[in-house]
Formats: C-alpha cells, sequence, structure tokens
C-alpha cells in the first residue's frame, strides 16, 4: 500500500482554543476579545491558503530496521525501537499543508506584523498535527477494513527528532517513501520544506506495546511531551 490524500481542510483546521493554546494561552485563562479576533483571523486566512496532503506507505519490519536505523545516531535507548519490533503492521508517512502558508507567515514577519504573523504561526503548526492526526486515523480505517485491528489494538505514530529517534533519520525515511511526490523536500541539516511538515511511522500493535513513561534522559529536553497525551488516548479508547 501506498498512497497520496489529499486532505479536506475542515476536518484540518484547528479551533481558537488550540491557537492559543499554541500561544501558551492556557484554555482556563479568559483572553481579551482582540486576541480572539486576531486568531480568529489567522485560522480564517489559515483555511484560505492550507493545502492539506499526506502520503502513506506500508513497510516490513526488516526494511523500517533500515530505515529507523539511518545514520546510527540514535539513542541507545528509546521507546521506538522495542515498540515497532513488536509491532503486527507499519507504515512511513508525511503530511504538508504546503508552501502557500509558510510564505505567507514570512511575509508577516517581514512586515513587522508580529500579532497575526505569529498566530498564523501557531494554527499552522496545529493545523499540520491535525493533518498528521487525520491520516493516522485514515491508517486505522484502513487496517479495520482488512481486519487488522480489534479492541486489543492501537496505532501510535513517532517522528524522527523524538522519542530518541535521531533526526538524520529522515534521510533513510525520505529515500524510502519519497515525500517529494507531496512537494516535501529535505535539506541538509534533515529539515523538510514546507517547515509545516511532519513525516514518521505509524505504528499497529496491542496496546500495551506503547505504554512507556517520559523518564528517558531526551525527554528531559522535551518541550511538549505529546507522546503522553496520545498513549493516554490510544488506552482510554479515543
Amino acid at each position: 500500500m501506498r498512497k497520496i490524500y489529499n486532505l479536506n481542510i475542515e476536518t484540518c483546521t484547528p479551533s481558537v482554543e488550540a491557537v492559543l493554546r499554541g500561544q501558551g494561552i492556557p484554555s482556563w485563562s479568559q483572553p481579551d476579545q482582540r486576541t480572539i479576533q486576531i486568531a480568529q483571523q489567522a485560522i480564517s486566512i489559515y483555511k484560505e491558503l492550507a493545502s492539506p496532503i499526506g502520503i502513506i506507505m506500508e513497510i516490513s519490519k526488516e526494511d523500517f530496521t533500515e530505515v529507523y536505523d539511518g545514520d546510527g545516531r540514535n539513542e541507545i535507548e528509546s521507546p521506538v525501537k522495542p515498540i515497532f519490533q513488536q509491532a503486527g503492521e507499519l507504515a512511513m508517512f508525511a503530511v504538508t499543508i504546503e508552501e502557500e502558508v509558510c510564505s505567507e507567515i514570512k511575509r508577516l514577519f517581514d512586515e513587522n506584523d508580529y500579532a497575526i504573523g505569529s498566530m498564523l504561526d501557531a494554527a499552522a503548526s496545529e493545523g499540520t498535527e491535525m493533518v498528521a492526526q487525520t491520516l493516522e486515523n485514515i491508517y486505522r480505517q484502513h487496517l479495520i477494513n482488512i481486519g487488522r485491528f480489534d479492541s486489543r489494538s492501537g496505532v501510535l505514530r513517532f517522528s524522527p527528532g523524538y522519542c530518541g529517534w535521531h533526526i538524520s533519520g529522515q534521510r533513510k525515511l525520505f529515500q524510502h517513501l519519497h515525500p517529494e511526490d507531496i512537494g516535501i523536500t529535505l535539506n541538509q541539516s534533515f529539515l523538510m520544506q514546507p517547515l509545516k511538515s511532519i513525516s514518521g511511522v505509524i505504528i499497529l500493535g496491542k496496546k500495551k506495546i506503547f505504554q512507556f513513561e517520559d523518564t528517558f534522559s531526551f525527554c528531559g529536553d522535551c518541550a511538549t511531551h505529546t507522546c503522553i497525551e496520545r498513549i493516554k488516548m490510544l488506552r482510554d479508547g479515543r
């Protein structure tokens, strides 16, 4: 299975609350009306310019071991390797909202319009995460349709640059997946262009294989710890 998906912008558009959260404004606070209006404006620009698209390709454990090992720069201890080694199915993926949004963010910052520029940046980041989640949901449904997913199963995605998987892993991932087919390229620093892109692997396995504590040495450098929230959602069946 290797397939490209043009995704519906309506399913990949963040809420005002999510955008404000991305700006460091917690849900329990009461932002003023001007801040809310800027967030709404940013979401409107995002919906006008974003073109969410994704690519997914199933891969064997043997082939993915080569992808994961990459340039040999992964952490010695990482949750990703033991998880994918116990997997039932693996699929590499990449998603992006394409370049127009990124260009608009740059233009706004260049013109010193920092309020809307930073809010649009937050909207684009939240939106890209939603695109990745949408593709994960599509793959889960595919597994359900072919009888590979049941109530004991879960799917979870991991990306190079996180959880001990060195960002240089992007090179081998790109060599196998070819995200250039949806307009994503890789620079010498292993950063993707457009910047609002996500790549990685989606892993199917029994829910129990995904349970780990964020106590690895590299976890202290993580600003979000979103893996723990996604693991909790998986455990709760959401």
